[in-house]
């Protein structure tokens, strides 16, 4: 029971480091061969790890074969609904969208519902902008001393 037990767990790692210190033939045999041991289960291990992650990595490749696969297939029938649909995005005309901007005024006061003839244009209102000082505009000088101070600190993300 014992002997099945140690031929199970230590037989390939014994059987090849009993082979290196005979063949070695170390000074001191059972440090060399303490020391082996050591490297043989780092080395099983870094093994291991290396074929999980070859395993995870062909699983990532597969998935990205899929997901190119799949793009493509969509791509070919965006192409496909475009040209059942007439909307070759070459045939479109653009003196179209060039005679809706000379329709527009900039002070018309009109919504964009009543500017646009497309179905669903939002019925906004115009707002006028007003033109505001910005901190830049302000000489750092007119800052009282304890603004300018956190002003300097101030770092922009």
């Amino acid at each position: 029971m014992e002997s099945t037990y140690l031929q199970k767990c230590l037989g390939t790692c014994l059987t090849q480091g009993l082979a290196e210190v005979a063949r070695i033939r170390p000074v001191d045999p059972v440090e060399y061969l303490a020391l082996w041991i050591y490297k043989y289960k780092e080395n099983v291990t870094m093994e291991q790890l290396r074929q999980k992650e070859m395993a995870n990595l062909e699983r990532e490749r597969e998935l990205a074969l899929i997901e190119q696969e799949m793009m493509e297939r969509l791509k070919a029938e965006e192409l496909l609904i475009q040209q059942e649909m007439g909307m070759n995005i070459e045939n479109i005309p653009t003196s179209e969208d060039s005679s809706h901007s000379e329709d527009i005024t900039p002070d018309s006061g009109k919504t964009l519902a009543e500017i646009s003839d497309r179905y669903g244009a939002p019925n906004l209102s115009r707002v006028e902008e007003l033109d505001e000082p910005m901190l830049s505009d302000i000489p750092l000088s007119w800052l009282p001393s304890e603004d300018y101070a956190s002003f300097r600190e101030h770092k922009p993300v």
